[in-house]
């Protein structure tokens, strides 16, 4: 395609106007934070973040939300909230010191309140039991702040552009277009900006009530049971999944085409009218793009080890070695090992087979950035078509299908288990081992994701099939246990409540006296 004598679509159009906006200096008073607190705190953040397996672009919202939670337990608001919490994100490295502005205590300050009071009337009224209003308020507060802080203009755009583009390419038969709209746009955002279930709420909200002030709480209030029971409704939408793995396999050329972008801020228009150009770059960015997946890998490696690492040690002598010391009145050290080493060795082994993309994928996205940026309605991909209630034919492939993958399992696990009984595990020291190999799997299996989350219209192995007949139960397993420890996990627990909240009051207490010391110093001058 020569793309020289191409015009832009208006969607194209539309956010590279958002590139080329210039950023405006803010010249206010910035928050100042110690030193010397900032790099002790960043590094126990580090170490906390390593126990909670979450993706990168969530990390802020989950580090505001878990400040939150500790410091509003007590009865806080938002003016006794709103800079503590600043100064915590500082100190842990969020952001660089002097350059949050001190109005913005002011903003979190006012969309605390703000919440809080949203929460009180719905608690009041009991329109939604307590547990459950505490966590969508939260939610829906540590997203507001976090948008507040980063708002990232950019990263929305180009997830509006890739709204926009695959919207009409997902088809339900049977149900509502704005519904399928919904769906897609839940997808886009699940895929694209890595939005958590906190932000999916959150931006529906945003779309149902629009952005909360003090001007319509009255009418949010009032109104909030009817939007929460349609937020949940698409939430829980029977297709949502299928829509995702769509959405998530064509991710990549949004990513590469927003480095494009981001490159060459300020000549993205002079850039797109040169063919040999514009590749040029796209190549060069999917080369980066590439290259990061092994940092970004290994990175994900050594937090899932230091997770495995300290909650199978806790598991091994809390639970497998008090048993074994009650069973048979020692330690089974030699068991105690392979089920605290197997784990993490498994998942640094498993690392060594990933391998990125090559020159072939780099051209498939080249092609369809180039339908994007300069057709009006790109069809980048054959339209995905679904039923909500398909058509019901007679056939015996879903009791097949269903044998099969009930074989799988056995066959799985069965080998597993055999093997742990041949070097003499008990029940206990078994279930303990199977519950972490699935765990591993599963991490394991989400990092090759991300090493091929630049893929576009890869072609399956040949012995992908077999693999996946082994593999795919224990990572489902494996999947289902993950989400539960990141709901109940005890460690988290202690480190949120028992270590991180006196830790965070003293350094609180340490910068005030660092400050009054300096000022006294002054003084002398």
């Amino acid at each position: 395609m020569d793309i020289s004598v191409n015009h832009f679509s208006p969607l194209a159009d539309a956010v590279i106007g958002v590139f080329e906006k210039k950023e405006v200096s803010n010249n206010e008073p910035k928050i100042v934070v110690n030193r010397f607190l900032s790099e002790i705190v960043s590094w126990y953040e580090k170490l906390r973040n390593a126990m909670d397996i979450r993706d990168d672009e969530v990390v802020l919202k989950s580090a505001i939300e878990r400040i939150l939670k500790r410091r509003t337990l007590l009865g806080g608001n938002g003016k006794r909230t709103a800079e503590p919490l600043l100064r915590e994100l500082i100190w842990a490295h969020y952001f660089p010191n002097n350059t949050l502005p001190e109005s913005m205590i002011d903003k979190i300050a006012v969309s605390i309140d703000l919440h809080l009071a949203l929460r009180n009337y719905l608690l009041k009224n009991k329109v939604l039991n307590e547990s459950t209003l505490n966590e969508w308020i939260l939610q829906l507060t540590s997203c507001d702040i976090s948008r507040l802080l980063s708002p990232n203009t950019e990263k929305q755009a180009m997830s509006n552009l890739m709204f926009h583009v695959m919207k009409d390419l997902v088809v339900i038969q049977d149900d509502a277009e704005d519904t399928k709209n919904v769906q897609v746009y839940l997808a886009v955002r699940r895929a694209f900006a890595k939005d958590d279930v906190a932000f999916l709420r959150y931006y529906l909200f945003q779309q149902i009530f629009g952005q909360l002030t003090q001007e319509n709480l009255a009418k949010v209030c009032s109104s909030f049971i009817k939007g929460y029971r349609e937020i949940e409704y698409q939430m829980t939408y029977p297709l949502r999944e299928k829509i995702f793995v769509f959405m998530k396999k064509r991710v990549a050329i949004f990513f590469i085409l927003e480095d494009v972008f981001r490159q060459n801020k300020g000549t993205i228009k002079i850039l797109l009218q040169d063919s040999e150009k514009l590749k040029a770059e796209v190549f060069a960015a999917c080369n980066a793009r590439y290259k990061s997946v092994r940092s970004k890998v290994n990175r994900a490696i050594v937090r899932s080890v230091i997770f495995l690492i300290v909650t199978k040690a806790v598991f091994a002598f809390g639970v497998e070695g008090t048993y074994e010391k009650w069973r048979y009145g020692h330690f089974m050290w030699e068991t105690l090992g392979i089920n605290m080493g197997i784990p993490p060795l498994l998942m640094i082994v498993a690392s060594l087979f990933i391998q990125t993309p090559g020159k072939d994928n780099s051209q498939r996205i080249f092609d369809k950035i180039s339908m994007v940026l300069f057709e009006s309605e790109p069809k980048i991909i054959p339209p995905l078509k679904l039923f909500v209630h398909p058509p019901k034919k007679k056939s015996l492939l879903p009791i097949i299908f269903g044998f099969l993958g009930l074989l799988a399992f056995v066959v799985s696990f069965g080998l597993v288990i055999s093997i742990l009984r041949d070097l003499h595990f008990d029940t206990v020291s078994q279930a303990i081992f199977l519950f972490f190999l699935t765990v591993v799997s599963f991490l394991s299996y989400r990092i090759n994701l991300t090493a091929h989350s630049y893929s576009v219209d890869e072609k399956q192995g040949l012995l992908t099939p077999f693999v996946d007949f082994l593999i795919i139960p224990i990572v489902r397993v494996g999947m289902y246990l993950t989400e539960g420890i990141s709901q109940v996990n005890f460690v988290i627990f202690i480190f949120d409540f028992l270590i991180e909240a006196p830790l965070k009051a003293l350094f609180m207490f340490s910068e005030q006296f660092f400050s009054y010391m300096h000022a006294r110093r002054d003084d002398l001058e």
